[in-house]
Order: structure tokens, then sequence, then C-alpha cells
């Protein structure tokens, strides 16, 4: 982005960072409505029935009804609410789940923001939406929604620990915190992607379990089922938003399956080579082609593994059984937390016994 500053002047360059990260966002929001038409119909599939079918072709308008609706609703707030603070908590939720965005690269210079310290960044921001449903959940002023905001909170803090701890065993491999960095070192085949690590026959055990404990926890750490807890209606009604209606209820929501989206990107680039293919064409064949027809064909498999995990995370919706609160707490801190720890001493062993460069 700062290249478009130097390169065009300040005013025009300034221009042409805001219409990028504008259209950013607008593909954005148009993946996560067919995400969530692809959500509601693999859970239909399961179920036997069809989903939504009714709004436009095979359904393929319903999330956008479903738009329409929830901001002509009214507006209710409850009587005894603190209306600052429980209409500030979406805005906050949706703005820190867009800003999460800005260091996911989705092609070669196809960022808003590339950070060296990118991980550092995703940590803090997603540390920071915590406090978006705490304030939603003491906002609304009832034991109910303040109980799932607690519950939510601490779910999130501790499947948050362990995925820190997953994501160090990659920075350890890739020997740096730049995610542009991170995909680049897995070039040149899907035998280079961390989860396979062909390259490093002896991480390849360890880097299945890291993947396979990162899915689990970004299921944890989403509120997905079958892990939504603070959201079982059973016992909670409806968790920290159910006192929230029309458009603030539209952001809590669009927010959460921002933040679903972003953790399956993050699949993608931490273990499954960002926007490489599992076959690499080789410099050649592609400098037959245009720079932005090459990004284009990058852009493509980095959303075809998206589609495919957050496939995989409606599949687990649709047929995993709700675990009880004390095994959700029993499995990120007996299970989770002490397996990465061993993880990351053996990465790091291996990494400097190795001479792995990083």
């Amino acid at each position: 982005m700062s290249g478009l500053i130097e390169n065009n002047g300040l005013l025009l360059g300034w221009l042409l960072v805001i219409g990028q990260i504008l259209l950013f966002t607008i593909v954005l929001l148009l993946s996560l409505a067919f995400l969530l038409l692809m959500d509601r119909k693999v859970w239909a599939g399961v179920m036997m029935r069809k989903g939504p079918n009714v709004v436009g072709p095979f359904g393929l308008f319903q999330s956008f009804a479903d738009f329409g609706k929830f901001l002509l609703k009214e507006i209710i707030i409850p009587a005894g609410a603190n209306k600052t603070v429980f209409l500030l908590a979406p805005i906050l939720s949706l703005t820190l789940a867009f800003g999460a965005w800005a260091a996911i690269p989705v092609a070669p210079g196809w960022v808003v923001a590339d950070l060296n310290v990118g991980i550092l960044y995703l940590f803090a921001v997603s540390s920071l939406g915590v406090y978006g449903i705490i304030m939603g959940g003491w906002a609304s002023n009832s034991k109910y929604p303040f109980l799932g905001s607690l519950r939510s909170a601490a779910q999130m803090v501790s499947y948050e620990v362990s995925i820190g701890l997953i994501i160090v065993t990659v920075i350890l491999l890739a020997g740096s915190m730049n995610l542009s960095d991170i995909v680049n070192n897995q070039q040149g085949g899907f035998w280079t992607w961390h989860l396979f690590s062909f390259n490093h026959v002896l991480m390849f055990p360890i880097m299945v379990v890291m993947f396979v404990m990162f899915y689990i926890s970004a299921l944890a750490e989403t509120n997905r089922p079958p892990f939504d807890l603070p959201e079982a209606e059973s016992e909670l009604v409806a968790g920290y938003q159910v006192e929230y209606s029309s458009t603030p209820y539209l952001l809590f929501m669009i927010g959460e399956y921002l933040n679903i989206v972003l953790m399956c990107a993050m699949m993608a680039i931490l273990f499954l080579g960002g926007w490489h293919g599992p076959v690499a064409l080789g410099s050649e064949f592609v400098g037959l082609f245009p720079a932005w027809i090459v990004n284009l064909g990058h852009l493509a498999w980095f959303m075809a593994k998206v589609v495919f995990i957050f496939f995989l995370f409606a599949l687990t919706k649709a047929v995993v059984p709700r675990y009880r609160y004390d095994q959700l707490m029993r499995l990120g801190w007996k299970i989770f937390l002490p397996t990465a720890l061993v993880c990351v001493v053996l990465v790091g062993g291996y990494v400097v016994y190795a001479g792995v460069q990083s």
C-alpha cells in the first residue's frame, strides 16, 4: 500500500489505497453471504432436507434477503440496558473482525498491510475481540446474556493460548512472523506445505497433530458447534446476544462469521500453502501470462482452500453433538496446552540441531 502512495503521489495514492480497501471489503462481504448459504445447505443436506431454496435460483439470494430483513426491523433496546455500551459492543466486534483481515495475504502482493509482525497483529486484534462480547453481555442488564458472555470470554481466552503455541511451531519452521513469508516458505508443491512437511520428514507427525489441534481450537475460538456453549439453548436461551435484534444482532453475526472465515484463511496460510497450488508449474510456464492473471490464479487456489476448510467447519456443525462446558475446558487446558508445549520444544530442537534456516 505504501508503494501506491510513493508512485502516484499523496492524493491519488491515498484514493487508490482507500479504493482497494473498499473493494477488498465488498468482495469479503459477498463471499461471506454465499459461505453462510453454504453453511445452511450443508446442515440441511446432512439432515436430508433442502435448506434455503426459494429466494432466487437455488436459494442463492437468501442471505441478501436476510440482510434486508435485519436492516428493516426495529431496533429494540431493553429499558434497563446501558444504551451506549449496548450499541457500541456490536460495532466494536465488527470493526475488530474487519481489522484482522488487513494482514491476510490472498495472493502475492495482494494484502492491505504486509506487516513483518503480522502474526502478532492478529493476536492483538483477536484478543481485543473478547471485549465486544463481554460488553454486549454486560450492557444487556440480564443474567442470561451476562453468563453467556463470561462463558464465551473464558472459552476464547483458553483456546487462544493453544492457538498461539501451535502458530509458534509454524513460525519456527518458516523463520518469520510475516504471513507472506510463511506462504512463500511453502512454495514448490504440496510436499513443502507445513501440513505434510516432506522436506522435514521428522516434523510430519507433529505438524499433522498441530493442524488437527488448530482446527479444533478454531472451532472453540469462534464458538462453533460442538463448542457453542455460550449459545446453548437449553442452558442460556441464546447466549450473550439474546437481547439483541435487528441491525445490532446482524453486526454481531457478521463479526462472528468474519472470524470463522479468518480462521479458515489462517489454516490455509499456515498449513496448506496459502495461495500456492499443490503442484508447482514452473517459472517459465507462469511467465507466459500477465502478472494479474497469475495472481488471479493464486487467489483462486487460496479461495478454494478457504471454502474447503469452511466446508469441514459446516460438516462438523451438522454431525458432532455439543460438548459439556467442563469437557471443553478440560480439552483446552489439560490436553491441548501440554501437547502444544511439547510440540514447540520438539520443533524448536529440530530447527536448532538440524540446521533449518530461521
